[in-house]
């Protein structure tokens, strides 16, 4: 996640290469702490493709699972 800006909605870089806005899901907002620099899962609109809702936060260990899986490859 790169930054957030204000009202649940963060700006997001996602692995296609695209920056999107991200809007943080009621359910999250309400129990998972969102920061800059996580690792974020994000689904993109279907009929906006610059705009998509933030559905999950990835913890600093199941980032370190990621990378060594070589899932987060550009991360």
């Amino acid at each position: 996640m790169e930054s957030m800006l204000g009202s649940s909605r963060v700006r997001v870089r996602c692995l296609d290469g695209k920056t999107r806005m991200g809007r943080i899901i009621g359910k999250m907002k309400k129990r998972v702490w969102v920061r800059e620099g996580d690792v974020v899962i994000v689904v993109p609109w279907e009929f906006q493709d610059e705009k998509a809702d933030v559905v999950w936060r990835y913890t600093q260990p199941q980032v370190e699972w990621l990378k060594r899986k070589g899932y987060l490859e550009g991360y």
